[in-house]
């Protein structure tokens, strides 16, 4: 595994993390999609480079 896609499941977790924690928080769902979007674009990329 390289350090890219490496970098790239871990940024994809620290999103997906944030927009459940902000889901807790009841913040503004346009927030919520666009970090869980985010998240799991960063995890495929990151699982697509392995």
């Amino acid at each position: 595994m390289s350090g890219t896609s490496f970098v790239l499941i871990f940024l994809g977790l620290f999103l997906c993390g944030g927009a459940y924690s902000f889901w807790k928080q009841k913040l503004p769902k346009g927030v919520i999609v666009l970090l869980a979007i985010c998240g799991l674009m960063s995890l495929a990329a990151g699982a697509l480079r392995i």
